[in-house]
């Protein structure tokens, strides 16, 4: 297809191409649960997400196009700053906010890794939310995140997961080996506990959040393992540097813990 200008987009969805103010997109067996999901967070007055337009002439999701700048990993120095954390952190919080009350439609289909389909809503939910805040899928302008892109893998979740997701990347909740370089000396307490003030998470939120992320860590490995079976794109990923990272993260969160929960104890 030689129309409009191809979006790398998040690297496992190929076939993304932005035609004029649109980004149009593979349809996909949940596109049309996340377009009934973003038209409630427009009607709901959250502007920091694509707006839905059905579906076009060629049987392609059509989105509009959300103009600003996307990091890559390694993320850049730039993105160190704690008013980047403060920024996402409110954009989340609003997400939340805007989320919070919407029933999915009795026949919605949600997205998500091989191995997770079909068990995504099987745990305790509270809303529908993003639930995948990589790099990518987060647009800055001037220097700050104002919009979130890429609802593939939404579905409903708890707040707790959206969060500790968000801080998986941008904390980064990672041995400090498998972070970007401005990021392998960062004050991952501190980073956290930013986070936390800026979203107003709850007490019962900042005791759970650490504890959760270990098992997190050893879901994402699971999953990641499990997936790596099931499809070559996952496999790839797998063999890139997952099959490592995601157990170094798992230790390292496992020791890393009791700093991160005293520090989300202290006034901020």
């Amino acid at each position: 297809m030689s129309e409009g200008e191809l979006l790398i987009g998040d690297g496992v969805t190929q076939g993304i191409v932005r035609i004029g103010d649109t980004v149009r997109r593979p349809l996909r067996p949940f596109s049309l649960t996340v377009q009934a999901y973003l038209a409630h967070l427009r009607d709901a007055g959250f502007t920091g997400a694509p707006l839905p337009f059905g579906v076009d002439g060629q049987g392609r999701e059509m989105l509009s196009f959300v103009p600003g700048d996307v990091p890559r990993n390694p993320l850049p120095p730039e993105t160190v700053g704690d008013d980047v954390l403060v920024a996402l952190a409110t954009l989340i919080a609003a997400l939340h906010e805007a989320s919070a009350g919407w029933a999915p439609p009795p026949d919605a289909v949600w997205g998500g890794t091989p191995a997770s389909v079909g068990r995504l809503v099987s745990e305790r939910t509270e809303l529908v939310s993003h639930c995948d805040y990589y790099p990518g899928n987060v647009v800055f302008r001037d220097g700050l995140p104002v919009a979130l892109i890429d609802f593939d893998m939404a579905h409903p979740t708890t707040r707790l997961y959206d969060i500790a997701n968000a801080l998986w990347y941008w904390a980064p909740l990672r041995d400090p080996r498998d972070r970007a370089p401005a990021f392998t000396g960062a004050d991952i307490p501190h980073r956290v506990a930013v986070f936390a003030d800026a979203y107003g998470m709850t007490a019962r939120h900042r005791a759970e959040l650490a504890p959760f992320a270990v098992d997190m860590a050893r879901r994402y490995h699971e999953d990641s393992r499990a997936s790596a079976e099931l499809d070559p794109v996952f496999r790839k990923l797998w063999e890139d540097g997952a099959k490592d990272e995601l157990p170094r993260a798992e230790a390292w969160l496992r020791e890393a813990a009791p700093a991160i929960t005293a520090r989300l104890g202290q006034p901020g």
